[in-house]
């Protein structure tokens, strides 16, 4: 069956959360929700599938993040539009998904008005960003504490978030496609630019940025 309006792809690994979006957006005559995924991987394979207009992405989800299945969704389309909604408005979060090529960025603290609005500014190709994401983005002081999180390359981003998820190396090269000599090589590169002689102070580093390290890292 052929919708008439915007056709957008939920991404989000919480069942219960997608069910809420879906009936949010079709609530809308001019939105309808033409998939779902719970993941990374899902969501590139049905992102290839469905070819929808937006694409609404959560940052956090099991494995490879929002920012990487993003980045590989623009990868094989530069017509891809992906929204970006998380609970994150760390600065790190907003600057990195914005570089992957997300067209918005609305935290899940903004009203449902706002996601509706911001789908309808992405299928347009218009850049959206929440209220709170555009406040923190114009204060120099906020600027100035992610300064070293805006330093790290997307690959290091990528690593890092992984170790925060309590990864080891050879699953992050895994998950990543590359080898774990190369993650061991970038975890170096990230705890120099950090000035963190070990595990604790990157962590240390990280929770600043917004970052949370699981139990037990060293």
């Amino acid at each position: 069956m052929t919708h008439p309006g915007i056709s957008v792809m939920l991404v989000d690994d919480h069942a219960v959360v997608r069910e809420g979006y879906r009936r949010l957006l079709q609530s809308e005559t001019d939105l309808h929700v033409c998939g779902e995924a719970a993941d990374a991987a899902q969501a590139y394979q049905r992102f290839c599938a469905l070819g929808p207009d937006v694409v609404v992405m959560d940052v956090s989800l099991p494995g490879t993040s929002g920012v990487e299945a993003t980045r590989r969704m623009l990868a094989r389309s530069s017509a891809a539009r992906v929204l970006m909604f998380s609970v994150h408005d760390e600065l790190i979060f907003v600057r990195h998904a914005l570089n992957a090529g997300a067209m918005g960025y609305v935290t899940k603290a903004s009203a449902p008005e706002v996601l509706v609005e911001a789908v309808r500014a992405v299928s347009r190709g218009a850049r959206y960003l929440s209220a709170d994401v555009t406040h923190g983005l114009a204060t120099s002081d906020a600027l100035r504490q992610e300064a070293s999180g805006r330093s790290l390359s997307a690959r290091e981003f990528e690593v890092l978030r992984l170790l925060v998820q309590g990864y080891t190396l050879p699953i992050i090269g895994e998950k990543l496609g590359i080898s774990e000599k190369t993650v061991a090589n970038h975890q170096s590169v990230i705890r120099d630019k950090f000035g963190a002689s070990n595990g604790v102070q990157l962590a240390r580093m990280a929770d600043r940025l917004g970052l949370r390290f699981s139990t037990g890292f060293t």
